[in-house]
């Protein structure tokens, strides 16, 4: 089992990776928000430069937002600061696309881009549609070392619907869910996709990406915790629901007590503006903190929707999840709180 860290990035978060390279685990994953935080690649590239065992990853980019050779330069560019320790994670788009009014891209330009910017970093010639016309384009000087396109960079999708997960198994690339509910359903669908698709299971390699928090048994300490530390992924279940049932979805969700909640948050997110343009405020803060105005958002609720519990408590669950089938759990810090980094290795050390 490896475990592993993940940022909403920041041009510090270089100094937390260090930390867990330190601690001993495995990757350090880093979030492609264009509208909220720093560049990925400026962040991976000072975390690159400060560490020397670490593997590190996109986690995840989005194709819409890079063109593929520039894509593919700068995997390759940190692949010559950190040989053989980049992975290229990747995704329709979340939170990179959401915050620009933009649903997911579709799989097929995803997997288009995918295996254009694999061939890029294996050294090959691909053809680029750009301004109506294919154009053949490659890396011209490999040859004078500049960058890196010797050692691999293995591709890992984000996939949550049996046709990602099916996109996931033909590429034969890693596998990477995001939240503790549903994780285990998530990952049986993974696993028969992946064996019908003739692949042996012990090379799935799966990895769980959750928010939550080490409760130390003291109420109070335990809901500001709570609050901080898992409480931006709760809120983020809320967002994409605000989303969705508006103009860039228009699905219904089934009466209950999450309609009673998402009715208490759509109040509110009507009245954000412009209008036209609610997802700038909808997406402030995303799976960083949670907003004055979510109030839905209690302790109790974060901690039945996140990888949140005492110690020995949370050692259990991820045992099950080990178990299960999944090769890698990465927990994401958030801002101001990453010093939690060091309440997560000791959890994961008992593993």
């Amino acid at each position: 089992m490896q475990y592993s860290v993940a940022f909403a990035s920041e041009v510090d978060s270089w100094r937390w990776a260090k930390r867990a390279e330190e601690l001993g685990f495995h990757s350090a994953w880093f979030y492609d928000t264009q509208m909220l935080n720093p560049d990925v690649f400026i962040c991976m590239a000072l975390a690159a430069h400060e560490t020397s065992r670490i593997r590190l990853g996109t986690g995840v980019l989005v194709p819409s937002n890079r063109i593929e050779p520039v894509a593919a330069n700068a995997f390759a560019s940190l692949n010559k600061i950190a040989p053989g320790r980049i992975d290229f994670g990747v995704g329709t788009g979340f939170t990179a696309r959401r915050t620009m009014g933009l649903g997911a891209m579709s799989l097929k330009k995803m997997r288009r881009y995918i295996e254009a910017v694999r061939q890029l970093l294996r050294g090959e010639m691909i053809e680029l549609e750009m301004e109506g016309q294919a154009h053949q384009v490659q890396f011209l000087d490999p040859g004078l070392q500049l960058i890196n396109v010797d050692d691999e960079v293995p591709v890992w999708v984000s996939a949550f619907g049996p046709k990602a997960k099916q996109l996931t198994a033909d590429l034969d690339a890693g596998w990477l869910n995001f939240g503790s509910m549903g994780a285990l359903q998530a990952l049986k669908e993974m696993q028969t996709i992946w064996t019908h698709s003739a692949r042996p299971l012990e090379k799935l390699s799966a990895n769980l990406f959750f928010l939550g928090a080490v409760l130390s048994g003291d109420l109070e300490t335990d809901n500001a915790r709570l609050m901080a530390q898992g409480g931006p992924l709760t809120a983020v279940t809320f967002h994409n629901l605000a989303d969705e049932v508006g103009g860039m979805g228009g699905k219904g969700i089934k009466p209950g007590p999450l309609r009673d909640l998402l009715d208490e948050y759509l109040q509110v997110h009507d009245q954000y503006v412009p209008a036209t343009a609610r997802y700038l405020s909808n997406h402030r803060g995303h799976l960083m903190y949670v907003r004055p105005e979510e109030t839905h958002i209690t302790p109790q609720l974060v901690q039945n929707t996140t990888m949140s519990g005492e110690h020995d408590e949370l050692v259990t669950r991820l045992r099950g999840l080990r178990d299960a089938g999944y090769t890698q759990l990465t927990v994401q810090l958030v801002h101001n709180h990453e010093a939690a980094l060091e309440d997560w290795a000791k959890v994961f050390q008992a593993l």
